[in-house]
């Protein structure tokens, strides 16, 4: 019997030292290089969520490739809402630092956007809340880059980066 007991000490023991590890870096990873995230709402249709309410498209979103904000026009990207803080909403980086847009909507007609900052625009633009009615986001609000379709099965795919051609920059600054 009291081996019994030495045994259990043992494994609760062992149990509670890989807990201790495991957690840290669970967390750590989920924080620093990627994890998985439910796309609601129509704002990124047809690119996410294609058949409205009844799925939602559940997505990688990878940290560690925007860790130097190097993101690239045609990115759908996770921001913190310039608006409500605590929410993350999802959108494509149409226009760079330097890059002059013909808004939708904004209440100028051009803009250039200014050094530290990218326009993002839902895919179905009547359906979306983004910077035609906020204007440029901060760089320091980009919090991760979608990369990937994992649910449902039947869309598993690789994002490709793709600026509609109506919404290319009308000028760019020199790369």
């Amino acid at each position: 019997m009291a081996q019994v007991q030495g045994l259990g000490k043992r494994y609760l023991k062992a149990f509670f030292k890989g807990f201790f590890v495991a957690v840290p870096v669970t967390v750590t990873f989920l924080d620093r290089v990627a994890c998985v995230a439910r796309v609601e709402g129509a704002s990124m249709q047809p690119s996410l969520n294609p058949g409205g309410r009844q799925a939602s498209d559940v997505v990688l979103l990878n940290h560690w490739s925007i860790r130097n904000y190097d993101v690239q026009r045609g990115d759908i990207v996770s921001l913190v809402s310039p608006r409500n803080p605590e929410q993350k909403i999802i959108k494509r980086v149409i226009a760079l630092e330097g890059d002059i847009i013909k808004t939708i909507g904004y209440k100028k007609k051009y803009v250039k956007v200014p050094h530290g900052h990218i326009w993002v625009e839902g895919d179905h633009h009547g359906h979306s809340f983004d910077s035609n009615a906020f204007g440029p986001v901060s760089l320091g609000l980009l919090h991760a880059r979608a990369t990937h379709i994992l649910w449902p099965p039947q869309r598993w795919q690789k994002l490709q980066p793709m600026l509609p051609p109506e919404r290319k920059p009308l000028q760019r600054e020199q790369e």
